[in-house]
């Protein structure tokens, strides 16, 4: 089941067939929905709870793995990232076969292509790891399914702005020209964020200051809103796109 072009199949034969936009919509905007669910109901709700920190200074926000471990909000996150991380394979294996048109007879980018697709793998199951074992009950799963996370998405992130940089433009579509634009900047947004998230997350755990872990958690959500839009971007890349599914032409069900 792959994104292929409009009309490419016979439509006697089409059993499923879907916009790759609404599709890519639709995947992105599950964990979306999820987020903005799980905090708000922490901050209404759990808001204790939620921003208590073992320095017991003033905090306004939750961190996201404070949020997904309190109930309802684990299960309204397993929910919808349950129902995301399928169609992330899907898009990967289609980002895979993307590439691979434009290096065909390109050694070394064919591995970049290869690690990339590698990474997006990785980035989604770190996704479902720490989705599935939160905080408060292993921490230490917990921690290694977001570091794995957090480092597969820098580096899919990485990897694919570097792919776009080397394909002739001449040969893109004013589409994909905005597309590899908004990546390189989601990208540099992106990793800026891990920094300075980074950073109020030390400070916090040093000096115990109110309001730091506020700021930790402000970015933290920022990390994870423009990753969110990096995929997004496939919304272009894949435009006049679809996904079907058919079935075998007569005579070749055996």
């Amino acid at each position: 089941m792959l994104p292929v072009p409009y009309g490419s199949f016979d439509r006697d034969q089409l059993l499923i067939r879907v916009p790759f936009t609404f599709f890519i919509v639709v995947t992105v905007c599950l964990p979306l929905v999820g987020f903005v669910s799980c905090i708000t109901v922490s901050l209404f709700y759990h808001f204790s709870e939620a921003t208590n920190t073992h320095c017991q200074v003033s905090n306004y926000l939750p961190s996201i793995s404070a949020a997904l471990s309190l109930t309802p909000e684990r299960y309204i996150w397993r929910f919808c990232i349950g129902l995301h991380s399928a169609p992330r394979f899907l898009v990967a294996a289609a980002y895979f076969s993307f590439y691979r048109r434009w290096f065909s007879k390109k050694l070394v980018k064919q591995l970049l292509n290869i690690f990339t697709l590698l990474c997006a793998l990785s980035e989604n199951v770190g996704l479902l790891l720490l989705t599935y074992v939160c905080s408060a009950e292993t921490y230490s799963l917990h921690k290694t399914g977001f570091i794995m996370f957090i480092v597969s998405s820098l580096l899919h992130m990485l990897f694919t702005c570097g792919l776009w940089q080397v394909i002739p433009k001449r040969n893109l579509s004013s589409e994909e020209v905005t597309s590899s634009r908004y990546k390189n900047r989601l990208f540099l947004f992106n990793i800026g964020c891990c920094t300075i998230a980074g950073y109020f997350y030390w400070r916090h755990n040093k000096y115990c200051e109110p309001g730091i872990y506020t700021l930790f958690a402000l970015f933290e959500y920022l990390v994870v809103l423009s990753n969110m839009a990096f995929h997004m971007t496939a919304f272009l890349d894949f435009g006049n796109k679809e996904i079907m599914v058919t079935t075998p032409p007569e005579g070749k069900h055996n």
